[in-house]
């Protein structure tokens, strides 16, 4: 074999290399690094834009409503705290770039499917139109499956799930007859990889998971309307100091190390992901990404992680899992 097959062997080698040493500093799939190299900017392709937020009132939510509010968009801000709302929208206009006008407060509750339809036809009152209906809100448990009450499954379900059904089902007539739109689920990694003490949530997850990936398939006839599954990791948010719990103590939780990645660059990503149509992206720092990334595509992933992660987790915890 000649010099120059030697060479190019070596340079393919180097670049692999590298690649996967610059794969530890990174904190998004790599569609959605692309995306943010090379895509659309979130300033041109969602100014003018009406979207609507559920869990707007802190975290994720919150932050997105923030951000969007220093482009030219109407927003539209749900969640089931009114005064938490209300203090959010006067973030924004003290920070944004909005005007009283654009920014409508809408409590609702996910869990009460009955109020969607009116909610659905308020907005349109307001603004005539829905661009982006961001999917957020929702809830989280902690407790082992065998201290977990059904209550709370069914209450984790209702909210997390059919609460993002029903409302998607009342917005998306009105952009199939607009025949353009984008209707975004905020998921997250664990809807990929699953992990111990939320059986619950994971399942909730799991399932809009799966809704997306179908609707998707049945709006062949409509290419104009987006579908968007944000998987993020753990972020810096209060949304653990409001979760439901079995017989399991709170105050435990933080001990355990999450990798938590602030919640303005996760909202940053989800706009690139916005702006640019992608399908599903995965947020989320290291080595929580790599964690996803195996799951996914390494066949003895049951080996690495799933047994394991569990007894780490209550050794952690200073629980016992086996008996």
């Amino acid at each position: 074999m000649g010099f120059e097959f030697w060479m190019l062997a070596l340079c393919a080698l180097l670049l692999l290399v590298l690649g996967l040493l610059s794969f530890r500093w990174l904190d998004s799939d790599l569609t959605l690094l692309r995306a943010a190299w090379m895509g659309r900017c979130p300033e041109q392709a969602l100014a003018d834009k009406v979207v609507w937020i559920t869990g707007a009132s802190s975290g994720i939510g919150e932050e997105l409503a923030f951000q969007l509010s220093k482009l030219r968009v109407c927003l539209v801000l749900s969640a089931r705290r009114g005064q938490e709302l209300a203090r959010v929208k006067r973030r924004c206009l003290e920070n944004g770039n909005l005007k009283e006008k654009d920014i409508l407060v809408l409590p609702l509750d996910l869990a009460d499917t009955t109020s969607h339809d009116i909610a659905t036809k308020t907005v349109l009152q307001e603004f005539g139109r829905i661009d982006i209906l961001v999917n957020n809100g929702g809830v989280v448990h902690a407790s082992l499956f065998e201290n977990t009450n059904l209550d709370i499954f069914k209450v984790l379900i209702e909210v997390n799930y059919f609460g993002t059904v029903s409302l998607t089902k009342c917005v998306l007539p009105h952009m199939m007859k607009r025949k353009q739109g984008k209707i975004v689920v905020v998921n997250s990694l664990g809807g990929i990889v699953p992990c111990p003490l939320c059986s619950g949530y994971i399942a909730s997850k799991f399932a809009l998971r799966g809704f997306v990936d179908a609707l998707r398939t049945e709006l062949f006839d409509y290419p104009g309307i987006r579908l968007s599954t944000i998987c993020p990791g753990h972020v810096h948010s209060n949304i653990f100091q409001n979760f439901i719990t079995g017989e399991f103590p709170k105050t435990r939780l933080p001990k355990i190390p999450l990798f938590k990645m602030e919640t303005s660059r996760c909202v940053q990503l989800i706009l690139v992901s916005l702006a640019n149509d992608l399908e599903e992206v995965w947020i989320a720092n290291q080595p929580v990404l790599l964690q996803a990334y195996v799951w996914q595509y390494v066949p003895f992933r049951d080996w690495i992680l799933q047994g394991r992660y569990g007894k780490y987790i209550s050794k952690a915890l200073g629980i016992t899992w086996y008996v």
